[in-house]
């Protein structure tokens, strides 16, 4: 009986050690974030900082979700559905200008130089030249933030526009109509539109590329996103959240390979070698710019930004009462010197 006893003592402490071992060390805090796209080369950063445990040390659980255009993920953010979001902060400026009072704010600037263009192919008549592009039929997805950015382009680059054609499309046809000749030249980011029409058998010497922040647009790109009623309620999880997502950025910029890996393990029907290529495009184009080489990764020049206001107020009609401080909130980012990319 006394060694049953024992025995049975021993084996509750046994299940009571191994609870403690296995109990978390403290409660995480659940949030969302939703991305602008699907999971692409240029998501790693988020897909990293979550595979290498970066959100958990900072007592987070975060769920990943896909979007449909960096203009959705603004409404998604604003009405709470989630905390955390990746989207146009010129979108956001529009959104914001139209009704000041919704609760939502750009908090770490991820694409430096915005990754807005149109690309054509050279056989169709499109080159690398904006006034290319008149007398040509455009193909734009509404919800494109390279699309949302076309009435600022059109005077920044000189750009006739009453000679060409806008035709909306959907995203999935995107790359097939101008693969296909539908139309002459999509609206899209950069490195998503060229690397699909290369998989949509394009030959890589027709492809043009008209960036538009090469020819007079000096605005930002997609940016991170919070709620702001989440935020002023957790503020410590915010600022959690994205000293995870600069190291999670720093790891995509320092090996590109493993971030497509990371990409590839949420959809397997990607390419490896691709989506390597795609996330190496990004991070040279759009994230690793001369400013975030000299002053980190996630700031903003403040100068930069409201002057990007007053151009989007000539170009998209704003009312004119949002400034910077209403739009980007840098409280939450950490020290410069965590940001640096490698």
């Amino acid at each position: 009986m006394l060694n049953r006893r024992l025995f049975s003592a021993t084996a509750a402490s046994a299940l009571f050690l191994a609870g403690l071992m296995t109990a978390p060390a403290f409660a995480q805090t659940a949030v969302k974030l939703t991305l602008d796209w699907r999971f692409e080369g240029p998501a790693a950063g988020f897909l990293l900082a979550q595979d290498k445990g970066y959100f958990a040390e900072e007592g987070l659980d975060v769920t990943i979700d896909t979007g449909n255009g960096s203009v959705e993920a603004i409404p998604r953010v604003a009405t709470g559905a989630y905390q955390f979001g990746f989207g146009d902060i010129n979108s956001l400026i529009k959104f914001l200008d139209e009704d000041p009072a919704q609760p939502v704010k750009a908090i770490m600037m991820v694409y430096d130089k915005p990754v807005f263009s149109i690309v054509g192919r050279k056989s169709l008549g499109i080159t690398d030249d904006p006034q290319s592009l008149e007398g040509k039929k455009l193909g734009a997805p509404p919800p494109d933030g390279a699309f949302a950015q076309w009435q600022a382009f059109i005077p920044a680059a000189g750009i006739d526009a009453s000679t060409i054609t806008i035709e909306n499309i959907g995203f999935p046809v995107r790359e097939p109509m101008l693969a296909s000749g539908d139309v002459d030249g999509v609206f899209g980011f950069a490195f998503s539109v060229i690397l699909n029409l290369i998989a949509n058998g394009v030959p890589e010497d027709d492809i043009s590329t008209i960036l538009f922040a090469d020819h007079g647009l000096n605005l930002y790109g997609n940016t991170i996103l919070v709620n702001e009623a989440f935020a002023e309620e957790n503020p410590e999880a915010v600022k959690g959240f994205l000293r995870a997502l600069a190291k999670g950025f720093a790891d995509a910029v320092a090996d590109p390979a493993a971030g497509a890996a990371a990409v590839l393990a949420r959809n397997e029907t990607l390419n490896l070698e691709t989506e390597t290529a795609r996330l190496t495009m990004a991070n040279e184009m759009n994230i690793k710019t001369p400013y975030v080489i000299e002053n980190g990764f996630g700031g903003v020049d403040e100068a930069r930004l409201a002057a990007s206001l007053e151009t989007l107020k000539l170009s998209m009609g704003l009312k004119g009462a949002v400034t910077a401080a209403d739009v980007f909130d840098a409280q939450y980012l950490p020290p410069a010197e965590e940001r640096m990319l490698p």
